[in-house]
This record gives C-alpha cells, structure tokens and sequence, in this order.
C-alpha cells in the first residue's frame, strides 16, 4: 500500500510504526486483551508493547509495566483505561513523547469538578499538540497498513479496499466495519468525541490516500465547521465523492426566526446547501448509505445519460420503474440500433424497450441476458447498467445471471451494478464473487436506486461549468446601504432601497405619513396602488391587516389610510400595483457554523404552505440560481402556463445570483433577509423586503 506522500499529522494516529496498549490484559473478553487480540489478527508490521505491570507477555506481545519503561516514545499510546485514570495515563503518554493516542473510555466522572475531564483531557492534549481518536470511541481499522485499534472482537478480515468510513455513532462503525465483507475498507474510523481530532482531519488524511476512492460519514455535526468545509473542497477538487448520511433533520433552530425564511429553514437547510456545494451525496439509511459506498467504490463513474436494467421478472421491473419515479432516477431511451439488437435475441412476444424484462422461455438464458445487457450498455444513451433478479448461493440461475453482468462489464467503462430486491436472500458467495469482479451487489430496490441517483449526482456536479458571480452596481451605492443597516433593525422602503442598491429590481413606491401624502404618491405612481403599514417593529403585515391590494382611486386610498392609521400608525408605503406573475421568495439565514444561506421558494402566502424551496451558499452564480429554479415544483409555471408570460429565466437567474452577493455582503450586519414576493412576469421586480439586522 502507499502511504502518505508527505509527512501527515496523522500518521502516527492511524499508521503508526510503534504502539502502546495501556491497560492490555490477559483476561478474556475485556476490552484490554480484545485490543491486543485485534491488532495481532490484522496483521500489524510494527512494533507493539503491552503495558501492565502484571505480566511479561500477553498472547506473545512484549509487555512493560508503564510507558516510562519501553525502549523509545511510541508513536500511538491506546488508553484503555477508566475514566478515572484517564487523565493520569494521558499525562503520562504525553510525558514519554507519545505522538498520538485513542481513548475508548467516555471521559465523564460522576463526580467531577470544573472543567469536567473532557475538556481536561482535550487541554492537555492540545498543548501537546496531539491527535486524540476518542474520547468514547470505538477505535479505526486501517486496513491499507493492516492497523486494528479496536477494543471489541469481530470476525472481519484483512481486506483493503477503497472506501473510507467515519462515523460519529459506534454502532453504525461496528454495523459495516463488522459484517458485509462486500464492503472493503482503506479506513474506517469512530472519532468519538472528537477531543482534538475531528472528522475534517480524518477526511483530509483520507484524500491523502490514493487507495481511497469514496468517503461515508455518519455525521451528527460538525465539530470545526471551517475545517470541515475546506476537507469537502477539497474532496471536490480531487473528485474524491462524499456520501453523509447527516442526523437531526429538525426545525429547532429556526424557533427564534422572524422571517419566513428563517422559520422555514430550520438546521438542516445549511447543510443541504453545503452539501449542494461541494457535491456531497446524502442519504437516509445505513442501507442507502451501503449501497452508495458499495458502488461508488467500483471506481467507475457514470457517463452522461441515464439507467438502463435488465430484469427476469416482469413484476418485479414494474416495481422498479415505480419506484425509480419516486427517487428521480430517470431511464435512457433507447437508440434504434440498440432496440434492433435486442429483438434478435429476445424469445418471441417480449419487447425491446428499458427497463427490459428478458425472461422468456429461459433456453440459452445466460447468453440471452448477457448480449442484450451489453447492447443496452453500450448504448450511447446509457449511463450506466443495472442488472436485476434476487440471485441465490448454489443455484444456476443466478450463477449465469452473475456471468452474465460479469461479462457486460469486461465490455465497457461505464458502471455495471447487480440490484436485488430483497434484503433477506441467502446469496453470499455469488454476491462477493460479483462484487470482487467489478459489479457490486446492491441489496433492497429502494437503496439501490438512491445509490444510483448519487452516481448520477456526482457525474453531474463533477461536470459543472465555473459559474462566475454577477457584476453588482458600483461600491459607492452599497457602501451608503450598509451604513443604513448599521443602524439597527429598518423598514420597508429602506430593505427595498438596499435590493436596488445591488441591482435587484423593486417595485416603484412612495413613504409617506400623511392622508395627503398618501393621495399624492397614488397620483404619482398611478393607478391601482398596494397601501401597506410601514411602522416599525411588524414583521408580517398580511397577518395584521397592514395590506390593501388594488387600490384604483381616490377614496379606496383613503379609507385605506385612515383604516391603517386607526389600528396600526401613520407611517405607510404606496407602492404600484404589479400585475400578476409568479411568485418567488428570497431569503437568506446567517447559519452560525456555515455562514449566510439563501433560499429560493415558492412565494406569496404558498411559501409556507407548499414549503418548496432549495438552498445554496452564498454567494453563487447565475448558474447555481438557475439550478435551484429548475429544482423548484414551481419550475412548470415559469414557462407561462395557461397563457401567462414565460418569465425571462436569464434575468431571473441573475436577479437571484446578485441578491446572493448582497447576502455575502452583508451578512456580518444582516441576520436574516425575507424578499416575498419577487413578482416574475414580463418583468421582475420585489414589492416586499424584511431585513433583521443584529
């Protein structure tokens, strides 16, 4: 295998040359003999002690009594100790010029003192400069220098691969580190608490690893968000695809939001926008996220086009279209030639299409099914190969099947999988066979048609052209903006003024605060007029009667006046009325780890009852905007539908890619932006803003 290329802070954590088992133990089915046990049956090639005082060797380990008395500092100090000699024995590792150390123990006290001993730990080792896996971890396997740091047994075997696994939960790291040998690891790695080293670190050591060829998180959070970021970028820039199965799907943190956009987004839509970013693929499952890894780590990537599979069973093919809709996995049509091929080696009465169903009468079935997968492979269409059917170990069947998906493969570059339908068969060997040859076997429809999208996902963002930012009005009119928003939280005329200062078209309006001003700007702006409450501190006019639409003369302005002026104030804004279009909301949230977030949804008062909306970092070009439109339910009715005026998508685009520069702009001012609705017809413009300033 090939180490890293330069010298890495890693190294001595996750390739040591020399390791310490502090706590080692002769006694069976603890954790301190397990630890031993493990790094002997994976093969170690450096040098290992056992520490414990009470013996000289332990399963034929040298063994010392403390880490003052081995020959030199080891690189790895694994603390298998209790909580409460944990802060003595790391002490100690760091006293002897240990360079690195795994904690398993949780690190709490039931009766500790102030600063608990998690952060005592992390100070010292802080100081020390060194790389902790742990504390509350369950250790790494790494597999590319036959390393096992593990204190539990488990039946898996040396067999190194390309997929590099770190997972915040223990179980999930024991879940595919222990069980399906289809899953061949570089590294996988449980980070704990992550008391010095995080999951950014662990990912960065990974791209360093030519072997690795797709990295899984299982991630609750990121720990250091800026250095998590850079490990994605530059996981993008090596196309090095990332699969996160992210917990804590929840709203909770847009409780305290003011605008709608804020309580739509919740926490998760900053991660859905980093993730869109640097083309990370999520998943919800361990299923998915198997899959995924599984054929991610074939090494091949999908070509442009989409599916095409071939099935034995006609019921079972319709389950998958169905299901492919539901996912958004799409199917390549045919090419005449391709459809050709097939009819000359399908029995009579089946049809040439894809999905194909190919079972017929079953004489010659393994060369049948072989030349009609090649054909559909190879066609230009076509993406990459699914070959369908629930194999069985010891069967004849399943033995062609696989030959057949084997010998498609040989046939190409693009990527051939095996898909079954039902997690449950007994078909081990013919899958390790498939998978060890190239075509891994993806188990459940569901998972594998998620793992497909995310290849396709990943050809795709891997082949987006550079999407330059937009030029924006000169410094000048922003700089007098941004003083404006110094001041503290402002209405609307001056959120709107602040739009136009970078280039975001609004509607034309008026302040006023008296019933003469009122009939003055509705003459000046000209029949119908939008009254609204311009008083300072009402977030959602709509909600408390602060709007009059369609105001078409003089005395509906001033019953709309003095209606607004007895229950809400005198300060109002008369704004010309838009003629319909649809409606679009902006928003931008300052997400406290990941920066400013916009979002583009359906706007008006569907914003919160259709709850579609897609989120980008900011800022981005008219290329991303254009990319989160087309990803919008709402996409259908920007072509004019029923008659209404296609909208103009370009200047759409690059309306949205400027107010994501206003966002990055400001967000060290701003908290959260609202623009509902941006109106889209024949033209664009804003006829609401909310900013919430700090």
């Amino acid at each position: 295998m090939t180490p890293p290329a330069s010298p890495q802070p890693l190294a001595p954590l996750l390739a040591p040359r020399t390791v310490a088992l502090v706590g080692a133990s002769q006694r069976a089915n603890s954790p301190g003999h397990d630890m031993v046990r493990m790094l002997l049956r994976g093969g170690f090639r450096g040098v290992a002690y056992a520490i414990n005082p009470n013996y000289a060797t332990i399963e034929g380990m040298p063994c010392v009594p403390t880490l003052r008395d081995l020959p030199a500092a080891p690189d790895l100090a694994v603390l298998s100790v209790r909580n409460e000699r944990l802060e003595e024995a790391l002490a100690e590792a760091i006293a002897v010029g240990a360079r690195a150390a795994v904690i398993f123990a949780s690190g709490m006290l039931a009766a500790d003192r102030d600063p608990p001993l998690a952060q005592r730990l992390a100070a010292m080792a802080s100081t020390a400069r060194l790389p902790i896996c742990g504390g509350n971890c369950m250790g790494f396997y790494n597999d590319l220098d036959r390393v096992w740091i593990c204190g539990f047994p488990s039946p898996r075997e040396p067999r190194p691969g390309a997929i590099a696994l770190i997972a915040h939960s223990g179980s999930v790291f024991g879940a595919l580190a222990h069980n399906d040998p289809r899953l061949a690891f570089a590294l996988a790695i449980s980070p704990g608490q992550e008391l010095t080293t995080t999951v950014a670190d662990y990912i960065d050591y990974a791209l360093e690893r030519p072997e690795v060829k797709v990295i899984g998180l299982f991630l609750e959070t990121a720990r250091d968000p800026l250095r998590f970021r850079a490990a994605l970028a530059k996981a993008a820039e090596r196309n090095v695809p990332v699969v996160a199965l992210k917990l804590g799907r929840t709203a909770a943190a847009a409780t305290a939001a003011l605008s709608h956009t804020g309580a739509l987004a919740g926490s998760d839509v900053a991660w859905n926008a980093l993730f869109d970013h640097y083309g990370v693929v999520r998943v919800d499952t361990l299923d998915e996220l198997a899959c995924t890894l599984l054929l991610l780590a074939a090494g091949r990537r999908a070509a442009p086009g989409a599916l095409v599979s071939i099935h034995d069973s006609g019921g079972e093919c319709e389950m998958f279209i169905d299901l492919a809709e539901r996912v958004g996995v799409p199917f390549a049509p045919l090419a005449g030639a391709t459809k050709r091929a097939l009819v000359e080696r399908l029995d009579p009465g089946l049809v040439a299409s894809n999905p194909l169903d190919a079972w017929g009468t079953g004489v010659d079935f393994e060369a049948r099914f072989g030349e009609c997968f090649a054909a559909m492979v190879a066609d230009e269409g076509a993406a990459l190969g699914v070959f369908a059917a629930d194999v069985r170990d010891r069967y004849y069947l399943s033995d062609g099947f696989a030959a057949a998906a084997i010998a498609t493969a040989a046939t190409t570059t693009k990527p051939v999988a095996f898909v079954t339908h039902y997690t449950q068969l007994r078909h081990d060997a013919v899958a390790m066979r498939l998978t060890q040859a190239g075509v891994p076997v993806l188990d459940g429809t569901y998972p594998a048609l998620v793992a497909i999208r995310g290849a396709l996902a990943i050809r795709d963002f891997q082949s987006r052209d550079p999407d330059p930012l937009p030029g924006v009005p000169p410094e000048a009119a922003r700089d007098g903006a941004r003083a404006q928003l110094a001041k503290g939280t402002i209405d609307e005329a001056t959120g709107l003024a602040v739009l136009a200062a970078w280039g975001v078209p609004v509607v034309a309006h008026k302040l006023v605060d008296s019933e003469a001003g009122a009939l003055a700007a509705a003459t000046s702006l000209g029949y119908p007029v939008v009254m609204k409450t311009a008083q300072p501190g009402i977030a959602h006019k709509t909600d408390v009667g602060g709007v009059h639409l369609g105001l078409d003369d003089v005395d509906a302005v001033r019953r709309a006046w003095r209606g607004l002026v007895t229950h809400l104030g005198p300060r109002v804004l008369v704004a010309a009325m838009r003629s319909p279009g649809v409606e679009v909301a902006l928003g931008m949230v300052r997400d406290p780890s990941f920066g400013p977030i916009v979002t583009v949804a359906a706007g008006g008062v569907m914003i919160e009852l259709l709850r579609d909306r897609r989120a980008a970092l900011a800022p981005f070009g008219p290329a991303t905007a254009r990319r989160l439109l087309m990803s919008l339910a709402l996409w259908p009715l920007f072509g004019g539908y029923r008659g209404a005026a296609a909208v103009d998508i370009d200047a759409l685009a690059q309306i949205i890619s400027r107010f994501s520069v206003l966002c990055a702009e400001l967000a060290d001012v701003v908290r959260e932006i609202d623009v509902n609705p941006l109106i889209c017809g024949r033209e664009i413009a804003a006829v609401d803003a909310l900013f919430v300033t700090d």
